[in-house]
């Protein structure tokens, strides 16, 4: 890999940083001004061999998010690393549709895999480009929220601005 692009946006959940790069696409975000733990989400092969401050394309999308138009951070260009299956977790967690839900258990069916529950886990555990790729849209098989990479107030506050409530569909 070569350049890649990092901005701090100011969110009504605190700084959101997003690596961008040089084709666009997000390899890593999330709620926090620490480039540092924004370029740990990715792994050492995967992260690029310089980063620059500047403008990122998806920051538009960011904004748009937080003015009610949630909708575009889903189809922001995003780039993943991982195994058959993370790829297909991830794919799955850009079609949960804006205002709904999946429990882990909900998840691991949708990626194919009912009984890898654990698996679907861990597919959001290492969902680098938050926000973009949803993973905030799934709960634990009781309904709570479960983890979040980025602090429960955050998953919460996403699921509010989606319109969803804090109990899963499936």
């Amino acid at each position: 890999m070569t350049d890649a692009t990092i901005q701090t946006l100011d969110t009504p959940d605190g700084p959101f940083t997003v690596l961008e790069d040089g084709e666009g696409r997000v390899l890593a975000s999330g709620w926090t001004d620490s480039a540092e733990r924004i370029l740990a989400r990715l792994a050492d092969r995967h992260r690029p061999d310089r980063v620059l401050d500047g403008t990122v394309a998806s920051a538009d999308a960011v904004d748009a998010f937080y003015s009610g138009e949630v909708e575009h951070a889903a189809q922001v260009p995003v780039r993943q690393f991982g195994t058959e299956l993370f790829t297909e977790g991830w794919r799955q967690l850009r079609r949960i549709p804006v205002g709904s839900t999946l429990t882990y258990t909900g998840f691991a069916a949708a990626m194919g895999r009912p009984d890898a529950v654990r698996a679907a886990a861990s597919v959001c555990a290492r969902n680098a480009p938050a926000l973009f790729v949803p993973c905030h849209r799934v709960l634990r098989s009781d309904g709570t929220l479960g983890g979040f990479a980025w602090g429960l107030d955050v998953k919460r506050s996403l699921l509010e601005r989606e319109s969803v409530g804090t109990t899963a569909l499936v």
